[in-house]
């Protein structure tokens, strides 16, 4: 299922929002459409969340169905509800805008290459998978510009082929190249979405929603 949706009026839902195949992060503010486009076109649960004292949960954790890693930066308080849903763990490194840097489904992880040893160490721990260091397009905010879920990859128009055939082996699902939001290149950025569906940027167009639908398989 495919849905178009705003954060209070701001197409980047995927900026504020993230999510999992059973669970999805919403900030407190976020309008009632946004929590029932997420809701139903997701088909999963939908929980109010601040991270670090901020909105912009999609660029500060990632999830997969084994875990979730979060900025250091989000204290304990936080931290316990959202442990009674899946099991979290706090990022320590310099570049702990954990949605912006990892790109993760239930198969693999592929993280900013800036990222250190450490750190892969502890993404590898919290969500159970290989975990590959790596840039995108240019890009090492590789969780940005690029959405995976279980069933395909939405890639940055500029991936190349070579990097599109590294993710699909990666990840074990197929990969395509696509636009969101009247021609932005951040994906990862535009859209929440899992094997069952998706909530999109309103500003994005019937081509765009074709291409989203055609390569994750909604």
């Amino acid at each position: 299922m495919l849905r178009l949706s705003s954060y209070l009026g701001n197409p980047y839902i995927g900026v504020y929002c993230v999510a999992n195949e059973s669970l999805a992060l919403v900030p407190f503010d976020a309008p009632e459409a946004l929590v029932s486009d997420i809701s139903e076109a997701l088909g999963c649960e939908v929980m109010n969340a601040t991270l670090a004292s901020t909105n912009i949960l999609g660029a500060l954790a990632a999830m997969n169905s084994y875990g979730g890693i979060v900025s250091g930066m989000a204290p304990l308080a936080e931290m316990r509800p959202l442990r009674k849903k899946l099991p979290f763990k706090r990022i320590k490194d310099k570049l702990n805008a954990c949605g912006n840097n990892i790109l993760v489904n239930d198969n693999a992880a592929l993280v900013n290459e800036e990222l250190s040893d450490s750190a892969v160490k502890q993404i590898k721990e919290a969500l159970q998978v290989e975990v590959v260091q790596g840039s995108i397009a240019g890009y090492n905010t590789v969780g940005s510009v690029c959405a995976v879920t279980n069933k395909g990859i939405l890639c940055h128009p500029a991936t190349s082929k070579e990097e599109m055939k590294m993710l699909s082996d990666l990840f074990k699902v197929p990969a395509a190249i696509g636009t969101l939001n009247y021609g932005a290149p951040v994906i990862g950025a535009s859209l929440i979405a899992n094997s069952k569906g998706a909530a999109v940027g309103f500003r994005s167009t019937p081509i765009e929603l074709g291409r989203v639908e055609d390569a994750l398989y909604i």
